[in-house]
């Protein structure tokens, strides 16, 4: 966890891995995104995507998970060594999310962000903006998932 100053351009942080399995992949369409080649294994393997895989939405939403636990457990790191932590915003949004390949059951995915630029906002006194790149790679090295975010974090 840095503050805004200390931010390295170009440093990459493995976020952490998830191994989608076919339960959890229909569990999931199911719920949120009902469509036949999340949901039936034989649908799917006579589709364009040749077998059971995770709506992008599931792979997405993985990361936001994985995003938040590394996140709270930085935070929890600078608190507990003493250090300051600095103030954390939202997200003003994000651009360019693609889902490359096919995230299929038993597949490891892998994700990561790497901080590409940061700069003063504009709008809002006293704090800065970061954009990051984000991916998601599977166990061939692959990428499968990738999306370029945005958020605020305190200048100070």
């Amino acid at each position: 966890m840095s503050l805004f100053s200390d931010i390295v351009l170009g440093a990459r942080v493995e976020l952490g891995a998830h191994r989608f399995t076919a339960a959890e992949i229909v569990a999931f369409a199911t719920r949120y995104d009902p469509q036949l080649f999340h949901l039936d294994a034989d649908v799917a393997k006579a589709s364009l995507l040749g077998g059971l895989c995770a709506s992008g939405w599931h792979t997405a939403s993985i990361f936001m998970r994985l995003n938040a636990e590394a996140l709270n457990r930085a935070v929890e790191r600078e608190r507990l060594a003493g250090r300051p932590v600095p103030d954390l915003g939202p997200s003003p949004g994000f651009r360019d999310m693609r889902w490359p390949r096919p995230v299929y059951a038993g597949d490891d995915i892998r994700y990561f962000q790497t901080v590409t630029a940061k700069r003063p906002s504009a709008s809002r006194p006293g704090w800065g903006l970061i954009e990051t790149d984000n991916l998601g790679l599977n166990q061939k090295g692959e990428t499968v998932f990738a999306f370029i975010g945005t958020a605020f974090l305190g200048l100070a």
